[in-house]
């Protein structure tokens, strides 16, 4: 089967022709992959970025953002049917150990994140993985725009569901980052809490997507303290969501906060600095945010079929996957894209 692999780090991705994945385990399943999620940890994972984390053996497939259709399964899965289409959850859990009972399953401890850790993606025809992070979607549901939700639109909402309680009517939430899991994350914040939005981003086109998706405010990010200032006669906002986590957003986050607001962190590879009397005088509460469980992504996928959160895409066809991430790294992609093999 044709897969795209990474061999070297701050090189081209690799085009190659590899064995396809067979079953080994009671409850593996192979997946004919419909449509694979092109992300920023993708970049990273190009760059070098999680090399010291998880020292992966190098080539191999890269791709945590999938859907596709069953295609084989282990003896023990009795839940599948062969043709099913499914939505897969990134991360690969033990299903015993104390996060995994309580329902956190993205703290396991014992966990394999396909696309990632060393472990073979999604960016290929086929991909092997556990029956158990296989959710069902309906018939008749477009299931390759889905695909970003398994990572992107789960982190997401992952991060708007935390603070949710925190957003009742009157209140104002700040999202900075308008990009792939921004949009999602605007539309989520629209379906399940009462919060007036205010979207920020550098980019004005970014902007009118926000306003698309239900935004009730834009802001250009060189601005958004300033004008934040304005609509909130300078009290602040009560949550600041950050998907961007770099360059000058955590110190503008902090001034836009209102007196006891949440800093909600979801992007990274900046800093995150300030005073320690600033959280005491103004009772700050900061969040860091992983991508979301498996039960919040079948609470995303009823979002999804309900008509409550689109998914924009660009998509490419698996050859073209460096054009794709160059596409991603450079900013010209508005909402997200998706490999095709």
């Amino acid at each position: 089967m044709r897969a795209v692999r990474i061999h070297e780090y701050n090189k081209p991705l690799g085009v190659d022709d590899v064995p396809e994945p067979k079953i080994t385990s009671p409850f593996d399943i192979i997946i004919k992959i419909k449509g694979a999620g092109v992300c920023r940890t993708d970049l990273h994972i190009q760059e070098g970025i999680w090399k010291d984390i998880f020292n992966p053996k190098l080539p191999f497939i890269i791709g945590h953002e999938n859907v596709g259709i069953v295609e084989d399964m282990g003896s023990s899965v009795d839940w599948l049917q062969r043709g099913d289409q499914v939505i897969l959850h990134p991360y690969v859990t033990c299903r015993r150990c104390r996060a995994c009972r309580a329902g956190n399953d993205m703290h396991c401890p014992n966990g394999k994140f396909p696309g990632l850790d060393g472990t073979d993606g999604g960016y290929a025809e086929y991909l092997k993985t556990s029956a158990f992070s296989a959710i069902k979607v309906p018939k008749g549901v477009d299931l390759i725009s889905m695909a970003p939700l398994a990572d992107a639109g789960l982190t997401a909402y992952h991060a708007v569901k935390k603070v949710s309680k925190e957003l009742y009517p009157s209140t104002l939430l700040a999202i900075i980052g308008v990009g792939g899991l921004g949009h999602i994350g605007i539309q989520v914040a629209k379906a399940i809490t009462s919060a007036r939005i205010i979207a920020i981003d550098i980019d004005e086109g970014k902007l009118r997507m926000a306003k698309e998706f239900g935004a009730d405010y834009t802001v250009l990010a060189k601005d958004a303290v300033d004008e934040i200032g304005k609509i909130t006669d300078n009290t602040g906002v009560d949550v600041v969501i950050d998907f961007v986590g770099e360059h000058n957003t955590p110190r503008d986050s902090l001034h836009m906060i209102r007196k006891g607001g949440t800093y909600s962190i979801v992007g990274y590879g900046g800093e995150f600095r300030d005073h320690t009397v600033d959280f005491i005088s103004r009772e700050i509460s900061v969040v860091g945010n992983l991508v979301g469980t498996y039960n919040e992504l079948t609470e995303l996928v009823e979002l999804y079929t309900q008509g409550k959160v689109r998914v924009k895409v660009k998509t490419f066809p698996l050859n073209e996957a460096n054009q794709a991430l160059e596409e991603l790294k450079s900013g010209k992609i508005l909402g997200r894209a998706i490999l095709l093999p």
